[in-house]
């Protein structure tokens, strides 16, 4: 599912999975994993400089068009995630995020999961190009990360 180009950036956070996210079998429900990137998503748009709290009050929301998910290997509970969000390409009306979800003992990844967003005009809900204010972010992000 993740392309095979170099990821223009790479954001990872640490999730522990919890009792309460697992199903009957002891393995984390496939809906939570939407979740696990949208708390990947947020903190990187966050640690960029333009958490989405500012997007929507200068008028912009992001919702999502697309997702797609792969299961390769449960994740269980009170295991440590590393969840990564990969962007491949700069945003223009779209904003595609890839992500990765590996466990300490996985050899690949545990979970891999494609979201699309779109930019629009909160007054409008009309397609909009992504803000300067978030490209900019993403340029300072890469910057302070890459050097």
């Amino acid at each position: 599912m993740l392309p095979e180009a170099k990821p223009l950036l790479k954001h990872s956070i640490k999730i522990r999975s919890r009792y309460s996210e697992t199903d009957k079998m002891g393995y984390v429900y496939h809906g939570r994993f939407l979740e696990y990137f949208e708390t990947a998503r947020t903190e990187f748009i966050r640690e960029a400089g333009l958490p989405y709290k500012e997007l929507e009050d200068q008028g912009i929301m992001l919702p999502v068009r697309r997702t797609s998910i792969e299961f390769n290997r449960p994740v269980f509970y009170d295991e440590l995630m590393e969840v990564s969000m990969l962007i491949y390409k700069q945003p223009d009306v779209r904003l595609e995020t890839y992500y990765a979800v590996t466990t300490a003992d996985a050899k690949k990844p545990n979970v891999t999961g494609y979201v699309q967003l779109v930019f629009v005009d909160g007054t409008t809900r009309r397609p909009t190009e992504a803000p300067k204010a978030f490209l900019d972010g993403i340029e300072n992000y890469m910057d302070k990360v890459h050097g």
